[in-house]
């Protein structure tokens, strides 16, 4: 299948629900952390380098062929607070549903079977590359690139942040994005002899404690 089907996946517009969520940006704003293009861009690149890191490993390596369930077990361990997973979950259950519909595949079929309640976004997006014909660093790809395209368009409207000034972030930040897909997909490769363990394992505390917060917001614009 032709490389271009990289570009649907990719699409912000590909109905898997992350247009709902902000990446951790919503609380971030709240916080005064991110007030502008230049905040944006720093949250951004931590952002990448860390859960997204993590998340491009997981997908790359689902695109490689790495068993999912196993994998989904690995994520849930790279993802210590509730919020994040039953996010990652939730996102994994609307990206399985428009991959399905996409690229039906028996593997994603099993998935979604062995897993009702939804498996890790990474995962669900790895194994739908690999349905679609793409490659590791294909998957990598793509979800480094939600890690910071989310946030950058949840800025936008949090902030009113002009939409030219948040694009040019995500432009500015191509480079670290192929040094984090590239880093991933080697590490995918490496699990084959290594086991899952040689998988991106970085930390990022203070989003995992935001998100904690944002969960118990009695009012928020996004869901997380």
């Amino acid at each position: 299948m032709s490389r271009a089907a990289l570009l649907v996946l990719a699409d912000g517009r590909f109905p898997a629900g992350g247009h709902a969520h902000s990446g951790g940006a919503e609380p971030a704003v709240a916080a005064g952390h991110i007030k502008d293009a230049a905040t944006l861009e720093t949250f951004c690149r931590g952002r990448l380098h860390t859960a997204g890191l993590v998340a491009a490993g997981l997908a790359a390596a689902a695109a490689a062929g790495h068993d999912p369930l196993a994998l989904d077990e690995a994520a849930d361990a790279r993802t210590p607070v509730p919020a994040l997973r039953s996010t990652a979950r939730k996102l994994g259950r609307q990206m399985m549903r428009a991959a399905r519909a996409t690229w039906p595949s028996a593997a994603l079929d099993a998935l979604a079977a062995a897993r009702p309640r939804g498996a890790h976004q990474p995962v669900v997006l790895g194994l739908a590359a690999r349905s679609a014909g793409l490659t590791p660093l294909d998957a990598a790809y793509a979800v480094a690139y939600e890690n910071i395209s989310g946030p950058a368009t949840a800025v936008v409207r949090l902030l009113s942040l002009d939409p030219f000034d948040a694009t040019a972030v995500l432009a500015r930040l191509t480079d670290d994005l192929e040094q984090v897909a590239e880093q991933a997909t080697e590490a995918a490769h490496r699990a084959v002899t290594e086991g899952l363990g040689a998988l991106p394992a970085a930390s990022a505390p203070l989003l995992d404690i935001a998100a904690e917060a944002h969960a118990a917001w009695p009012v928020r614009l996004f869901a997380s």
